[in-house]
């Protein structure tokens, strides 16, 4: 027991949301420090993502006031997988688990607890799952099952329902560093690091202020890397396609010699029709085969 923990949270243009969600989690980590669940050492470790804000300040002036908060700022914005990789990379040094999370406190801080416990039950890995969708738009909903399914269809070790909040223990963070992923989808990658885990369900709130940092676009973005970083399918896909292309015009071949026997075809229609077919079709199985190297390699 009294494990040190540090809770990382990426913050970008969270001006309006720091200083009414610090407060709690503060009270958040001092209830756990006074149960004796977590080291009085524990830390709140905020990371400024680039903020164009008014983040920063805040951020060192939380620390200025309570040694339980402290930051660190990129150079930069890089986005949030890389913000909280970076603060995950820093944490590790000093804590035995880290829990990382939002800024915006949609998702639910009292889960915090029954994550700890399940790492105290042996648990390398904890999964914070939302446990409905019920306050999504019908949109929001559909779309987000959608990718759920495609990933799972492209064979994506993925936990459904699953953001990036989630507790890590000291062993598991430090295995991340075998990844050398340069365009990161941590939601991916941490079911492929591997130990014990298990999941927390929660239910998500809404945001206290600001505006989602996850506009359409940046959802599509997102998705696209995921799938892109996890999964090779689509280029065998694209093999696939090839494949049946040539086949395809091998069809049509026999066909064309059939018309032209029978005295059915345009002059010259056979050889033009089938040549844009057949050389269509290696063409995409040769990208296909290129892809397939560039996967392994990658």
């Amino acid at each position: 027991m009294n494990s040190r923990l540090f809770i990382v949270i990426p913050c970008y243009n969270e001006e309006e949301v720091l200083p009414i969600t610090s407060k709690m989690f503060l009270e958040e980590l001092e209830d756990l420090i006074h149960k004796g669940k977590i080291s009085d050492n524990s830390r709140i470790l905020f990371v400024n993502d680039g903020s164009k804000d008014k983040t920063w300040e805040i951020i060192e002036n939380l620390a200025a006031e309570n040694p339980h908060f402290i930051g660190m700022s990129q150079s930069r914005n890089r986005g949030h997988q890389n913000a909280l990789l970076g603060g995950l990379m820093t944490a590790k040094e000093y804590a035995d688990m880290t829990i990382s999370l939002d800024a915006d406190l949609q998702d639910d801080i009292n889960a915090v607890d029954r994550m700890i416990d399940a790492y105290y039950e042996g648990n390398d890995v904890v999964y914070g799952v939302r446990s409905s969708r019920k306050k999504d738009t019908c949109f929001k909903r559909g779309t987000a099952h959608l990718f759920y399914k495609l990933m799972s269809f492209l064979g994506a070790d993925i936990v459904y329902d699953h953001a990036d909040y989630r507790l890590l223990s000291k062993r598991a963070t430090e295995n991340l560093l075998d990844f050398d992923e340069v365009n990161l989808f941590l939601r991916g990658i941490v079911p492929m690091v591997g130990f014990q885990s298990t999941t927390v369900e929660y239910e998500r709130g809404e945001r206290f202020a600001g505006e989602s940092k996850y506009p359409l676009g940046k959802m599509v973005t997102f998705a696209f890397e995921g799938i892109t970083s996890l999964s090779v399918k689509p280029i065998r896909m694209i093999t696939i396609g090839g494949l049946l292309i040539c086949l395809i015009s091998l069809i049509m071949l026999i066909k064309s010699f059939v018309d032209y026997f029978n005295g059915n075809v345009v002059p010259g229609w056979a050889s033009i029709m089938v040549s844009i077919w057949v050389l269509g079709g290696l063409q995409i199985f040769a990208i296909g085969i290129i892809g397939e190297y560039i996967g392994k390699t990658y």
